[in-house]
């Protein structure tokens, strides 16, 4: 069954978030830093992964959310969905479907994706190999 973004985020124990860069607190504006992949918690869930690198607002006041998604063949993260947040996917490895109000589009690596505040949209790995992106939301965040 897939997980909510919720419970992705509930089940990380808050001791692991508190000691890595990528859980600035949300209260605490986001600096200039630097991410190292390999300093990245991850956590496995039914055949994917997934690495949280920063949850945070700008400087300049907006919220920034960024993390990794590998996904296994056939594997989508969740269920369609929408929230007061803009999203945007950058795919680095595999070929996902991207679906964004009822209206579906295969991309493969080097291309991106974005859906609006409130869009309704999904994600899913449609080839046979793992694909990986990472997501950047911007906007409030629940």
């Amino acid at each position: 069954m897939p997980l909510t973004r919720r419970e992705i985020f509930a089940s990380i124990p808050f001791t692991l978030l508190a000691s890595s860069l990528a859980s600035a607190k949300a209260s605490q504006s986001l600096s200039s830093a630097v991410f190292p992949f390999t300093d990245l918690p991850v956590r496995k869930s039914d055949g994917n992964e997934f690495r949280n690198i920063v949850n945070s607002a700008t400087p300049t006041g907006e919220r920034v959310e960024v993390h990794e998604t590998q996904l296994a063949p056939g594997k989508m993260p969740h269920a369609a969905h929408r929230h007061e947040h803009s999203e945007f996917w950058l795919i680095r490895e595999g070929t996902v479907e991207l679906t964004i109000n009822g209206k579906s589009q295969r991309i493969g690596p080097g291309s991106a994706g974005f859906a609006a505040s409130n869009d309704l949209h999904a994600i899913k790995n449609v080839g046979l190999t793992p694909a990986t992106y990472f997501v950047v939301a911007i906007g409030p965040m629940k």
